[in-house]
């Protein structure tokens, strides 16, 4: 198993409620405002597009590298943090 950060763990330990979007693995201050100004200011938001996506690792990466010009690090660790989530939680 790949080594996650405590961000990452302590999103998935806990229902998603309200949270904003910077509360995702990968999704620090800059990111986060460049998505709250594309309309995804908090985390279900951005997990509804991934399950839009039908959880596609290359969709969901190719779409935060379009609206948030997220590298391939911080669109996959926030891609594993909702995966993780999902399998926690649907």
């Amino acid at each position: 198993m790949s080594s996650t950060s405590q961000k990452h763990r302590n999103f998935v330990a806990e229902p998603m409620g309200e949270k904003p979007v910077t509360e995702l693995a990968g999704i620090g201050p800059v990111l986060g405002k460049r998505l709250e100004t594309a309309g995804f200011d908090k985390a279900y938001i951005v997990l509804g597009q991934y399950l839009v996506l039908k959880k596609d690792r290359e969709l969901f990466q190719e779409l935060m590298k379009d609206v948030c010009s997220a590298s391939s690090k911080q669109s996959g660790d926030c891609y594993q943090c909702l995966k993780d989530w999902c399998d926690e939680f649907l």
